[in-house]
């Protein structure tokens, strides 16, 4: 009888225990304890850094054709980012518990910030939408933060209700009534994209949580419902996808944006033109630095540089779906869930506006596109996952055993100096 490649791993012998050897290869490495948390960890800091860069690259011949440093976006970008670190630390940090007992007042707090857009503290409106407050020199866009409570009371609902999801009247409410009062609140403002990825994260939530595929299908069928009536009874809205599915594109049209886009990933290649190169951020191509970034990732980077964006959002996705699998707490399944159908469906629909798969609806993409309520609020999110990625079974132990950053450095320098 051949043994089994995994009993070799550990042979006791006479008047010794058992030990459990950790497995290796690179397998083994994906099944460590520890790999959501590290994959997440660094996939999101390498994105981070990477919006950094190209906020920079692609804003700055904007920030001096209106008088400003070439700097401006940039700073104030990082500004956001240094903001946005010691937030994801602490969400990182929290116990499961906290936040199911936050969950509730979250939402609350949400709901009353984006109602506020409709006070003196409501900027005027942006492109068609009122969903900012002008908080002295910040400007805050509070559907981030309903975005974020969203996730979390859902995943605290739908965890308590799961024996009984299998009913209509416990699977709808009470977790539809409310997501569709939250998204109503953004739609008062006229943001249908922001309210489009807020319905993505409900449905998600839902699918995970276990409501059944007939029920979630009402949903969705009523959802795409609501989203086709006010693109039909809005002439901008109506505009934008009369011209994406035109043939007859040009400069003087309404898919100027669209088209520009493409000449941009078409001219990057498969290296790109070299970083700051682009020429569509000369004024040609607008929201360059924000809602159209990957465009000037395809220029300056070329198919390498988005092939590079897409396999980071890949990892993310990769590694939140093994939190849902692996942790056994359906509230941090169902939260994880409705986090990565914010995250990872924001940035699959941003991308497909991009390439022109999809009308241009204005949503950033994620980690990446200049904003700070969204790089901030995004980073929360992430920070979330990474503390139930800590709570993983196997992974708080297999954390506090390896030695900290502080220790590893010393111990280097001091081989280095003997």
């Amino acid at each position: 009888m051949v043994t089994p490649p995994s009993s070799l791993a550990s042979r006791p012998g006479a008047g010794q225990e058992r030990e459990t050897v950790a497995p290796t290869g690179r397998l083994g490495a994906w099944n460590s304890p520890v790999t959501s948390y590290y994959v997440l960890t660094g996939a999101t800091a390498l994105l981070v850094v990477l919006g950094l860069v190209m906020v920079l690259s692609s804003s700055s011949v904007e920030s001096l054709a209106k008088g400003r440093s070439p700097y401006a976006e940039f700073l104030k970008q990082a500004q956001f980012a240094l903001m946005g670190l010691p937030v994801l630390w602490i969400a990182s940090r929290l116990p499961v518990r906290a936040y199911k007992v936050a969950a509730w007042p979250l939402l609350g707090i949400a709901a009353v910030l984006q109602l506020a857009v409709f006070s003196p503290l409501g900027a005027d409106a942006v492109g068609g939408n009122r969903n900012w407050l002008e908080l002295g020199s910040l400007r805050v866009q509070p559907s981030e933060a309903v975005k974020f409570a969203l996730c979390i009371w859902l995943g605290l609902v739908l965890a308590r209700k799961r024996p009984l999801l299998q009913e209509w009247k416990h699977a709808f409410i009470p977790a539809v009534p409310i997501g569709a009062l939250m998204i109503g609140l953004v739609l008062i403002g006229n943001d249908l994209g922001t309210a489009l990825v807020m319905m993505l994260l409900v449905g998600g939530a839902m699918f995970i949580g276990g409501v059944p595929l007939r029920m979630l299908g009402v949903t969705v069928s009523l959802a795409g419902g609501v989203a086709a009536v006010l693109a039909i009874f809005s002439p901008n809205r109506v505009g934008r996808i009369f011209a994406w599915l035109s043939d007859d594109c040009d400069v003087t049209s309404d898919c100027y944006q669209t088209l520009h886009g493409g000449w941009g990933l078409a001219t990057g290649g498969w290296t790109g033109i070299g970083l700051g190169a682009s020429r569509e951020k000369w004024s040609y191509l607008p929201e360059a630095h924000n809602d159209f970034i990957f465009a000037i990732i395809g220029e300056e980077l070329g198919l390498i540089g988005t092939l590079l964006v897409l396999a980071l959002f890949a990892l993310i996705a990769l590694a939140m779906f093994r939190v849902i699998r692996r942790h056994k707490d359906p509230f941090v399944q169902v939260t994880t869930g409705a986090i990565v159908c914010w995250v990872i469906g924001q940035a699959l629909v941003n991308i497909a506006v991009v390439i022109g798969l999809a009308p241009v609806i204005g949503v950033p993409l994620p980690l990446v596109s200049a904003g700070g309520s969204a790089l901030i609020t995004t980073m929360a999110a992430i920070g979330v996952v990474i503390s139930f990625a800590r709570d993983e079974p196997g992974a708080a132990e297999a954390l506090a055993a390896r030695p900290s950053v502080v220790r590893r450095s010393l111990a280097v320098i001091g081989r280095t100096r003997g």
